[in-house]
């Protein structure tokens, strides 16, 4: 297994780290990343394969938990509730009470809205060069989110900066500054949901938290606890991919002159597959070895720990013809942007259905939609967004 440098901060990796992926790959299925003295994959078939396997898990083993600092227990409190980072039974409880409320019709259901949505947003938008993820993308996710959990509308800018001081806590180089603020909006965000939470009870609507709060499995609900972190885990999860997704296909569809067809009715669930695999939202996801466990070659010992490169599995040649063309004519393939097995992300359903009503929309539209400037991605490496996306029309 070969050893790589790469800060993750580096300017130029964090504006293409394609190559870096590339690189890496070439040499196996398996790489030791030493920025982060981590055994990274960058291979779909071992990325796959270890989300699948049930001798890898989110959760830290026992014996190789981390400590967790006095200034960082009011962020962890919530984390310890989270579907994301348990696995079963806890995992399989919390996922089946929530997938009873977060049902494919109650997301189906929100079609109309992200419609309307999709147009009122257009409307309001600035004459002259506007910043799209400011006025669409970060709006979009956030609105809808907030109105499916039923929290009121003009809560979405906090909402939006809650969630992006908290994922801060997953970026490379992240200080005490970076801790702090996400910590104080883990408390700001908790308040608020307890509140919210204790209202519903007290007043059911149909909205998401008084479905969560009547789900029942075997005589078994959530916590309020719980569903606090699920609310948080959903708005966060749910909207920050969503956000970087707009901004990186809008960026991709424009920069590759994809012609308007690709957008049809009949051709956007393939186009936005495409976008979902060509530059994701997440790169970096990690799991930890239960047993000793190989794979590929590849011994991992109990407690060690290995880091899934999402969207360098997603242009692995080995599985896509020319991987790093954007062709939203391909056959279809399963990519691992949402990953794969028992984790596989609750939210897809609901990030799929705005691509696919919001960017035909916007480009129906704004038909002369063209850059004002050359895009840059942001420094927020495990996450791979822009750090603006300046459009004219």
């Amino acid at each position: 297994m070969q050893t790589f440098r790469q800060s993750p901060t580096d300017p130029a990796f964090v504006q293409n780290p394609y190559p870096f992926y590339d690189r890496a790959r070439a040499t196996g299925p398996f790489f030791r990343w030493e920025d982060y003295d981590l055994t990274c994959t960058p291979s779909a078939a071992a990325v796959n394969a270890i989300l699948r396997d049930r001798r890898f898990g989110r959760e830290a083993p026992p014996d190789r938990a981390p400590a967790i600092p006095d200034h960082l227990r009011p962020f962890y409190a919530v984390e310890a509730h989270s579907m994301l980072e348990l696995e079963p039974p806890r995992h399989t409880r919390l996922r089946s009470l929530v997938l009873r409320a977060f049902t494919s019709r109650r997301i189906a259901a929100l079609a109309p809205e992200i419609t309307q949505l999709s147009y009122d947003l257009i409307d309001t938008f600035p004459q002259g060069d506007f910043d799209l993820l400011r006025h669409f993308g970060q709006r979009l996710p956030v609105i809808i989110i907030a109105r499916l959990l039923g929290v009121p509308e003009e809560m979405s800018d906090d909402l939006l900066r809650w969630s992006n001081a908290m994922v801060g806590m997953y970026m490379a180089g992240r200080t005490r500054e970076t801790e702090d603020r996400a910590v104080a909006a883990t408390e700001a965000f908790v308040a608020f949901m307890r509140g919210y939470v204790e209202a519903r009870r007290n007043d059911p609507r149909d909205d998401l938290i008084t479905h969560l709060i009547a789900a029942e499995s075997e005589g078994d609900r959530l916590t309020t606890d719980e569903l606090i972190t699920t609310c948080i885990l959903l708005l966060n999860a749910g909207h920050e991919a969503t956000v970087h997704t707009i901004g990186n296909g809008v960026k991709t569809l424009l920069e590759t002159k994809t012609p308007p067809a690709a957008l049809s009715p009949d051709r956007i669930e393939a186009t936005v597959e495409e976008i979902l695999r060509f530059d994701p939202a997440l790169h970096l996801f990690t799991r930890w070895a239960y047993e000793d466990v190989e794979v590929m070659g590849q011994t991992f010992r109990r407690g060690d720990q290995v880091a899934l490169l999402l969207a360098a599995a997603n242009r692995d040649p080995g599985v896509w013809d020319r991987p790093a063309r954007f062709d939203p004519s391909r056959p279809a393939k399963p990519n691992l942007t949402f990953g794969a097995g028992l984790h596989f992300c609750v939210g897809a359903p609901l990030a799929r259905l705005e691509l696919q009503i919001a960017l035909p929309i916007l480009f129906e539209r704004l038909p002369d939609l063209r850059l004002a400037e050359p895009p840059r991605y942001a420094d927020v490496f495990h996450f791979h967004g822009l750090g603006r996306l300046l459009l004219r029309a």
